[in-house]
């Protein structure tokens, strides 16, 4: 029969934690990622990196170019002597002399050979850009992870805080009870009823202000994942995922040994790269480029200088440009790069600098709440006692409604600690976990 009883019981609680809505911190951590507008970057950024791609190869396909030109000169080239003295010698014979108005259309294709790897370059730094790009949104992306330990932890504390207010309020009314009983036995009177109604009141009041604090943490908290969470909603607090409180958790015993994976280490990395890369496009500027051309056309003149009227024409041949411009910057373009590599280095290392201060706050935070909680539950069994007792001394009129009061708030106070260092070492254990990323 128990054992019927036992399966039953099972299975209306199953029942019961099926038909809740529940929602964990590392469900909280993905909505909010999902729900935060920066995460559509990471589809601007890749389009941007297809197109920039695309451009760059097409620095290899033939280029087409159109040109047309009408000129008017103040003096054409003419031979050093005239068509009256040729005359002369040969009969009938004379040389043409230009326009001095000319026109000329003409067409050019040409075919890059060599570009000294400036396309290449520019591909490189295309990726290297977008990956920088990338690594930049998720450390902003990553940051959203604070947010949510210090919204679900408010979550979690203000839901203990409660729980131990209506424990409060049970006990109050225990002892309400206990002296209505006394007063129907001439033990007490009117006036022990009324302070435990205020201490009541005052619990219910303390409920009203808990309550509200605990709808304003929930709606902030839905508005960061983009989910309601409502009042059936139960957060599970981290402990219960792991089947235990964290008692494996263990700090690395020396803060130099602590490793990070934190996004902006990555993001300066990628800026490095991204500074490295520009280095070699200024190498790839200095480079000769070799191409093939064809030109054809239709003017006045033609090719042939000698011939005033219109005709056609096509030249082709190999072309080498070489913009030796650039070799008179290049030394402070290349201080420029070695400056700007530098400041990378600086803000690596005040990353690195500010993060071991946080550190070592929240390593001492943590051991601090270890060393509280030990004591606590001592100090709870305690009060417990020192409240029942009080309660056997009120019986017996040994003390007064007062005195039972004031041990049971005390009770309450160290109830209140248990609760609030929990989640608190809870917290301090993430936030430890949310500043070196290792999980």
């Amino acid at each position: 029969m128990k054992k019927v009883l036992f399966i039953l019981c099972a299975s209306l609680i199953s029942m019961y934690i099926k038909g809740q809505e529940t929602i964990t911190i590392t469900d909280c951590y993905e909505l909010a990622r999902s729900n935060y507008p920066l995460i559509k970057q990471y589809e601007l950024i890749d389009k941007l990196e297809q197109y920039n791609l695309a451009n760059a190869g097409k620095g290899w396909l033939p280029q087409f170019s159109v040109n047309a030109r009408a000129t008017y000169q103040n003096d054409v080239t003419k031979l050093p002597f005239d068509n009256d003295w040729l005359s002369g010698i040969i009969p009938g014979f004379s040389i043409p002399t230009l326009s001095k108005d000319q026109y000329q259309v003409a067409a050019e294709l040409t075919q890059t050979v060599w570009d000294g790897g400036i396309i290449r370059s520019a591909r490189k730094l295309t990726r290297a850009q977008a990956m920088a790009e990338r690594e930049k949104t998720e450390s902003e992306l990553y940051n959203l992870n604070e947010r949510v330990n210090q919204l679900y932890f408010g979550c979690l504390l203000q839901d203990a805080l409660i729980n131990q207010n209506i424990i409060l309020q049970k006990e109050l009314q225990t002892n309400m009870e206990r002296i209505i009983a006394m007063i129907d036995n001439g033990v007490a009177n009117e006036s022990d009823k009324e302070s435990l109604e205020v201490e009541l009141l005052n619990a219910r009041q303390q409920e009203i202000e808990l309550k509200s604090g605990h709808k304003a943490y929930r709606r902030m908290l839905g508005v960061l994942i983009g989910k309601d969470i409502t009042e059936n909603t139960k957060l599970l607090p981290p402990s219960l995922l792991n089947g235990e409180y964290y008692s494996s958790f263990q700090l690395s015993p020396s803060l130099g040994d602590w490793g990070m994976n934190r996004p902006e280490l990555r993001a300066l990395d990628a800026q490095r790269n991204l500074t490295d890369t520009q280095n070699k496009q200024i190498t790839a500027g200095l480079m000769p480029r070799i191409g093939l051309f064809v030109q054809g056309g239709y003017g006045r003149p033609g090719l042939n200088m000698l011939e005033d009227s219109f005709e056609p024409f096509y030249i082709a041949g190999v072309r080498l440009s070489w913009n030796l411009g650039k070799l008179y910057t290049v030394k402070n373009d290349r201080r420029k790069i070695e400056t700007n590599l530098n400041a990378i280095d600086v803000k690596k290392d005040i990353f690195l600098f500010n993060v071991k201060m946080q550190l070592v706050q929240q390593h001492t935070e943590i051991q601090k709440m270890n060393e509280l909680l030990k004591s606590d539950e001592e100090i709870v069994r305690l009060r417990t006692n020192i409240k029942k007792a009080a309660e056997v001394k009120l019986e017996n009129g040994v003390i007064s409604v007062t005195d039972l009061i004031r041990e049971i708030n005390a009770e309450d106070l160290a109830k209140q600690s248990v609760a609030t260092h929990r989640i608190r070492q809870l917290m301090s254990i993430h936030n430890y976990m949310y500043t070196t990323n290792n999980k």
